[in-house]
């Protein structure tokens, strides 16, 4: 019989209507296409023969430029301070203008080192954007923030761009206290989706009509908050535009970072400005609004066909998004220049209602060949030779904290074999490429997904294996509800490495490794560790590979270690690799003993101690250096024995309240050991972002110097005239 609610001649007219519709709609599509294929195949395939014939000139270098060793010259780029001057330009300007754009770019960061090989992979992108939209009354919000290096040259921020990473300079991520244009702060990833339905809900709410634009890339589609936003920007039905970055990459290449993705040839950039068309789109939108007066049996039939008439001329991966509810645009050459302005174009332009997403597919490192050819595609770099490509090392022959860790761990795994290593997408940020050369098949990058590694690291645990999760400070606070739950609550033995602790330098406050001392030492049974050197490093990580019956951590800075003698501190030096000892849970050590003044200190600050103390001698004050190597559990017999003996208690640490000294003041007052008079000063991070610019800079900033420690101690001791002349000289 006939559907419920359609008996009758009124309801099989409709049902009849809607068919016709439909098929005129399919009909429309082929001829769309058509047209778009006959119309346009010969002239795109030109251009694509121009582009290539280019490159093959061009075979090293910077595209257009040839090998240089000066500052490009850039007489169009030269008339450019903001997106503004941009709308007059022809398409050929604007592809002079993309082009002298990516010649500045590369020599800006060869002077300064920085983020390059996913900025040269949007210059396209930046140029289109900046041309079809309104900044600052449109929103775009850059994900991951290291993308922007071109969206802050065209946004009036060229002249800077020698200051970047550098104190008082331009931050290497948007940075909202810092342009207009930068409307969302974006140092990690995943969040730009989320923010962007953000505004455009309010927007809606306060009967605005700008348009936002989030620009998801480099990897931060595999976080899976970005699924969350397009889950709930699809239910939503809200208006906004999602821009898929595809270049093949994880923040830093792995072994996991390819999604196979066909070629961008003519075909599907012909199809991808079909399906942008606006009176196709807008429809498609009256066909939906006519489906929905219709019964649900219907709507299911009608939405189906829409679906597969779809399907037809859509690239693949289309299937997901639309099935969360996002009209998908893609794949598209994300380096024509001319296709991406005439689809951003007519995406603006178009009535109706909901998310839309295009789908771009980028080459990271694009237009400078030694990009290009490098396997990290220059993600990071330091300053490098313009007309080489070649970076510049450090003099430095101590080894990183981070390099003394992989080779820790090498040592390690060369006698367990259960040791296996996970690690976020951060192969070379965290030494972790170095440890799989060793072991290829225990290691384990689970992408930019932080929740995901550490409850994955669970399971590894529950089964017997020793995982080592492996993640910035700043990035396992994206998993924290991971290591409460899954980890702390069970008493699984996950062991967390936790590279760039404390202050970060040049990186600045979205990846300095503030709180991890604060999260992670109040939750039950987790064992806290810190070590003062790399030494302390490698026997931390034996530490906590021996630790089978609980949580553990540990933190680690950015940069060189101190550049001790590794067999004198007990080290054994392997061939690869590195074996510490295995220390006595929750025991500290003294370093050097005296009268006056007990200086603690947690961490690599415990080398600032020993200077500090080392100073105030020349001042008459006797200083306790010790080294608490723990956190949690406390070392509270030292405590107890330190603070009874001598008048002033000084902690010292790289970290916010609630952190090491938060722990010690805590067993200070329950143990009655502050009843008699004895002064304490806990030494931590002031409850304020710092700044990024160079590691010393921040360190004053923060108060944490070695004069600002003698300096605390000579103020206790009552010598307040020599406490303000060693800050002075400082």
């Amino acid at each position: 019989g006939p559907p419920r609610g359609h008996e009758g001649g009124g309801g099989g007219d409709s049902i009849a209507h809607r068919a016709v519709g439909l098929g005129s709609y399919r009909s429309l599509r082929y001829a769309l296409v058509r047209r778009s294929r006959y119309g346009r195949s010969i002239k795109l395939e030109s251009q694509r023969d121009d582009i290539l014939s280019e490159l093959e000139e061009q075979s090293e270098g910077i595209a257009g430029y040839g090998v240089i060793s000066s500052k490009p010259t850039t007489p169009l780029l030269d008339t450019v301070t903001f997106p503004s001057n941009l709308k007059s330009l022809s398409m050929d300007q604007l592809r002079q203008v993309a082009k002298e754009l990516r010649a500045d770019l590369i020599y800006n960061v060869s002077q300064t080192g920085g983020h390059l090989g996913s900025s040269l992979g949007v210059i396209e992108l930046t140029v289109a954007l900046n041309y079809v939209f309104d900044q600052p009354t449109d929103k775009i919000i850059w994900d991951v923030g290291h993308q922007a290096y071109p969206h802050k040259i065209l946004t009036g921020r060229r002249s800077q761009m020698n200051t970047m990473r550098q104190t008082g300079g331009l931050s290497p991520f948007t940075k909202r206290s810092e342009s207009a244009y930068d409307c969302f702060g974006a140092g990690h990833s995943s969040t730009s989706i989320s923010a962007g339905l953000g505004m455009a809900v309010a927007r809606d709410m306060q009967s605005r009509s700008n348009n936002v634009i989030a620009i998801i890339g480099d990897g931060a589609i595999t976080g899976g908050m970005a699924y969350e936003a397009m889950n709930n920007a699809g239910y939503l039905d809200t208006n906004m535009i999602i821009i898929l970055n595809d270049n093949k990459q994880v923040s830093l290449p792995t072994q996991y970072n390819s999604l196979n993705q066909d070629p961008v040839g003519a075909l599907s950039s012909t199809f991808a400005r079909l399906q942008s068309s606006r009176p196709l789109r807008e429809l498609r939108e009256s066909a939906k609004a006519i489906t929905k007066q219709m019964p649900a049996p219907v709507q299911e039939v009608t939405a189906k066909v829409d679906e597969y008439a779809r399907g037809m001329i859509s690239g693949s991966g289309s299937t997901l998004f639309e099935e969360l509810g996002l009209y998908y645009i893609g794949t598209v050459d994300g380096h024509n220049l001319e296709d991406l302005v005439a689809i951003l174009q007519e995406v603006k332009e178009t009535k109706s209602v909901g998310p839309v997403l295009i789908h771009i597919v980028t080459e990271k490192g694009r237009g400078y060949s030694y990009a290009e050819d490098a396997q990290d595609k220059y993600h990071g770099v330091s300053k490098f030779d313009l007309a080489s490509g070649k970076q510049s090392k450090s003099s430095d022959i101590v080894p990183t904290y981070t390099k003394v860790f992989a080779d820790a761990l090498i040592g390690e795994a060369m006698a367990d074999e259960k040791v296996v290593a996970v690690h976020a997408a951060m192969g070379g940020g965290t030494g972790l490429n170095h440890f799989e050369k060793y072991f290829a098949d225990r290691t384990f990058d689970v992408g930019i997904a932080e929740q995901h590694a550490v409850t994955f690291a669970a399971g590894l645990a529950c089964e017997g294996l020793k995982p080592m999760c492996t993640i910035y400070s700043t990035f396992l606070q994206r998993g924290w509800d991971q290591v409460v739950h899954d980890v702390a609550l069970q008493k699984l033995p996950v062991r967390f490495a936790m590279d760039r602790a404390g202050l970060v330098g040049a990186d600045g406050p979205t990846h300095a490794g503030a709180y991890d001392v604060t999260f992670m030492a109040c939750l039950p049974d987790m064992v806290v560790m810190a070590p003062m050197n790399e030494a302390e490093l490698c026997h931390m990580v034996a530490t906590s590979l021996a630790i089978d019956d609980r949580p553990s951590c540990f933190r680690y800075p950015r940069g060189s270690g101190v550049g001790i003698n590794m067999e004198d501190e007990s080290v054994k030096v392997l061939n690869p690799g590195y074996k510490g000892m295995v220390l006595d849970i929750g025991k500290g050590r003294v370093l050097r003993e005296g009268t006056d003044v007990v200086l603690l200190g947690y961490g690599t600050p415990t080398n600032n101690c020993l200077l500090a103390a080392k100073m105030l001698q020349d001042y008459g004050v006797s200083v306790t250096v010790a080294d608490a190597r723990f956190c949690k559990p406390l070392d509270v017999e030292l405590i107890r024995r330190l603070a009874k003996s001598h008048p002033v208690f000084i902690t010292v640490e790289e970290g916010a309240i609630g952190g090491f000294a938060s722990h010690v003041l805590h067993f200070l007052a329950t143990d009655g050991l502050l009843d008699s008079g004895l002064k304490v000063r806990p030494m931590i991070l002031p409850d304020r972002p710092i700044d990024h610019g160079s590691y010393s800079f921040q360190l004053n900033e923060a108060g944490l110097s070695v004069a600002h420690i003698a300096s605390t101690a000579l103020s206790l001791v009552g010598k307040q005239n020599e406490s303000l002349e060693v800050l002075a000289r400082a």
